[in-house]
Formats: structure tokens, C-alpha cells, sequence
């Protein structure tokens, strides 16, 4: 008999996550490795863990992630956007919840483009009158 699984894909900046929730005890496993081995930062795994904590699936659910591009806090944004598309796949009910949270909104914000003439995206070079 074929496992229940179900999928989702998130992403923020240059991050993007493919996500893949199968009933299970729980565990989370980034690119073959373990949550805690994978984010150093405890701030990182909490905002991964956020969309089971809010729908209380924290325990039903094996997450099994590939994610790539962007650094650590970008993929761990990706992670929570996907783990909460997925969420949806294994039951509609949780949309009001993940909704009101912020979690089912990709976040448009990127990096602004150098612009040529400046240092940066709005850094000018230093002004002198004379």
C-alpha cells in the first residue's frame, strides 16, 4: 500500500523549498540532516516549527525538506512557507489559522539592484564641496 504523502513548495529571497510531509513521529530533515544539525540558530528552528505548532501537528509528521539558494535565514523563511502549503495538502481546515498567522504569504521582498553610479543599491559615493 502506498504512504500518504504530501507536498508543498515554499520560497523567500533566493531560498526555494520542496517540502514533502509524511505521517510519521515527527522528525525534521533538511538536505539529509537533522533540524538541529542543520540551523545552528535557535531563532531558525522555531520559525520552521511554526506551522505545526500553530495547527498542534508537531508530533504527526515526518518533514522532509530539499531546499537550496540564499543563506540560512532565507531557507529557513522557505521551509515555513512550504511546510505550511503542505499542511494545506493534509487538511483544508487549517487555512484560517496558517492565514491569519502570515505563514501561506510568499514574502515579495528581495534584494534591491545596484545602480550604477552609486556604491550600492542607495549607498552615494561621499560628497565634498571642494
Amino acid at each position: 500500500m502506498a504512504q500518504v504523502q504530501y507536498y508543498g513548495t515554499g520560497r523567500r529571497k533566493h531560498s526555494v523549498a520542496r517540502v514533502r510531509l509524511v505521517p510519521g513521529d515527527g522528525r525534521i530533515v533538511i538536505n539529509g540532516r537533522d533540524l538541529d544539525e542543520y540551523f545552528g540558530l535557535e531563532t531558525l528552528k522555531l520559525i520552521v516549527k511554526q506551522p505545526l505548532v500553530e495547527t498542534e501537528t508537531e508530533g504527526k509528521y515526518d518533514v522532509l525538506v530539499n531546499v537550496n539558494g540564499g543563506g540560512y535565514t532565507g531557507q529557513a523563511g522557505a521551509i515555513r512557507h512550504g511546510v505550511s502549503r503542505a499542511l494545506l495538502g493534509a487538511d483544508p481546515e487549517f487555512r484560517a489559522g496558517l492565514k491569519r498567522a502570515g505563514f501561506l504569504t510568499r514574502d515579495a521582498r528581495m534584494k534591491e539592484r545596484k545602480k550604477y553610479g552609486l556604491k550600492a543599491a542607495r549607498r552615494a559615493p561621499q560628497f565634498s564641496k571642494r
